[in-house]
């Protein structure tokens, strides 16, 4: 059973990876950066219960005492007026997930509309909310499966004909390196060092 949990987790980690386009780390967290992400929501909480505490996990230790003194700033400003308020809390906001990116070594280029969130991260995180991983697994799996399936009939009909002229040819290399490097960009996401020890780089399959 064990066994079979983690390997469903492994196959779910591979598969979202690969919806998301293979992103990288700073990419493809920047769902948290929208004004309906995590980091806000948490932000919201805190200030309506006037307690810093709900947003501290969002950034490193060191930068606590930051975010405290602004958020100790946001509450003596927002109850002057509606607009105060606004302005306030859309500050608090702005420096929140500023700092919580810069703890990721992710650039922060200012708060994205809500409802910008790809669809396939706001399914994730309903699935936490939800404490079920199961219907994200299946549509992961199908939109996956179709994109091995797809890159690996382009480069068995092109590698059919790669021998009858350079310009086919050509065309079956590209098929061909579209497709393993697909296929090799899950290996390299799932397993990474700890399965994958270092090759050395005169072996190591490039393209």
């Amino acid at each position: 059973m064990i066994q079979k949990s983690r390997t469903s987790m492994m196959r779910l980690g591979i598969l979202l990876a690969l919806v998301l386009g293979l992103m990288l780390p700073g990419e493809a967290a920047a769902h948290c950066d929208t004004l309906d992400g995590p980091v806000v929501a948490d932000a919201r909480s805190a200030l309506a219960r006037g307690e810093v505490s709900p947003v501290l996990k969002w950034v490193k230790p060191d930068a606590e005492p930051e975010i405290r003194e602004v958020f100790a700033q946001t509450l003596a400003v927002r109850n002057l007026s509606a607009e105060a308020m606004a302005l306030a809390d859309r500050n608090f906001f702005e420096n929140l997930v500023r700092i919580h990116r810069a703890g990721e070594g992710a650039p922060y280029s200012g708060l994205k509309s809500a409802g910008s969130v790809a669809p396939v991260v706001a399914k994730a995180d309903k699935a936490l909310e939800q404490g079920s991983v199961d219907e994200l697994t299946r549509a992961i799996l199908l939109h996956t499966e179709e994109g091995i399936r797809a890159r690996f009939k382009q480069a068995l009909e092109s590698r059919k004909h790669a021998e009858e002229n350079v310009e086919n040819g050509r065309e079956y290399v590209e098929a061909y390196v579209n497709y393993v490097h697909y296929v090799e960009g899950i290996a390299q996401l799932v397993h990474g060092a700890e399965h994958h020890p270092a090759r050395d780089s005169s072996t190591s399959h490039q393209h």
